[in-house]
């Protein structure tokens, strides 16, 4: 039986379509959902007893569970356990702006990031589309706010589950679904060449962001797998050519290792790789965690870095820390849960 929040408002309409229903009521169904937030079909008044019935027969609306929550200034960590006894997370970060939410989409990753907890414990599987929208509806409900801007950036690799990341994506940002814009969506891959491409086709102006992390590809291969299959050299030129398809600038990701990448040559080499894109750097000081030797490079070091950058014309942030007093690394939560 399908889960009906893993259906786009269009699977909907043909649903009805289907068992001879006028379409409309998809957009009922989505009200219901998303505006009313109801936990079941009967809740629906003003559809047919019959035709709640039948959906009743059709669709589950059973929601993934929160069985921990980890809390810091200006941060919650969520542990999700899903219907199969696995454990994804979730972080929620508050923001001038906002709620920020950084979701998964996958139970582990398969990418192996040599810096990553995530990635330290395998792929068991692809989240399906529902169950990352049900970690958007949870946290809006046990904060009772609203989530402003949604982020693609933990546990997985979101081009690695591309279809149901882009039905999530769809879901979300529905007017008549949970309405977040999608310029307030970001999705981040660590680059999946082929499915970057296949992105730049979809006409959504979502927020691309490339996890880089080294500026050759030499370092690259030596802390992330993925870049002995899609190299620096043929990862510019894919970005620069989705840059130019979507009109959209692409974030470069950058997670500052101590006497990994951070050194001076480094940042130097990363300039010249990025000189003329349209693309701003955010550096990321480093989520320490005990499994891992990598350590986070000091302050004086990151700012050293960005000052390069910035002498080279290159636009440059620096990613304000959240989480560090809790397990804030992506995968720590669920790999505590697991081990």
């Amino acid at each position: 039986m399908k889960n009906i929040y893993g259906l786009k408002r269009c699977d909907l309409e043909e649903y009805f379509l289907s068992i001879n229903e006028k379409k409309f009521k998809a957009l009922q169904v989505y009200e219901w959902l998303y505006n009313f937030r109801v936990s079941s079909f009967d809740e629906m008044t003003n559809i047919k007893k019959e035709v709640r019935e039948q959906l009743k027969k059709d669709f589950t609306m059973e929601m993934i569970e929160i069985v921990k929550v980890q809390e810091d200034n200006l941060t919650k960590k969520y542990l999700f356990r899903l219907k199969d006894d696995n454990y994804i997370e979730a972080v929620l970060m508050r923001h001038d702006y906002g709620n920020s939410v950084c979701v998964s989409s996958q139970v582990g990753c398969n990418m192996g990031c040599a810096f990553c907890e995530s990635g330290r414990l395998k792929k068991v599987r692809d989240l399906q589309t529902y169950e990352i929208v049900e970690q958007i509806l949870l946290i809006e409900k046990e904060l009772d706010e609203r989530i402003s801007s949604v982020v693609l950036m933990g546990i997985g690799e979101p081009l690695d589950n591309y279809d149901n990341v882009l039905n999530f994506i769809k879901i979300i940002n529905d007017s008549k679904g949970i309405a977040i814009g999608a310029r307030h969506i970001t999705l981040s891959t660590c680059g999946i060449i082929p499915k970057i491409e296949k992105l730049s086709e979809e006409n959504i102006q979502i927020n691309l962001a490339l996890s880089l992390h080294a500026p050759n590809d030499k370092l690259r291969s030596s802390i992330m797998n993925v870049n002995k299959v899609y190299n620096i050299s043929k990862l510019i030129p894919v970005i620069k050519e989705y840059i130019v398809k979507t009109n959209r600038r692409v974030t470069i990701e950058y997670v500052m290792l101590n006497n990994v990448n951070d050194s001076d040559s480094c940042a130097l080499e990363l300039a010249k790789l990025l000189r003329g894109m349209n693309v701003y750097v955010n550096l990321i000081p480093y989520n320490e965690t005990n499994h891992l030797e990598f350590k986070k490079s000091s302050k004086e070091r990151i700012l050293k870095f960005y000052d390069i950058l910035k002498k080279n014309r290159i636009n440059v942030t620096i990613r304000k820390e959240f989480g560090s007093k809790i397990d804030a690394a992506c995968g720590q939560l669920r790999s505590k849960e697991v081990e």
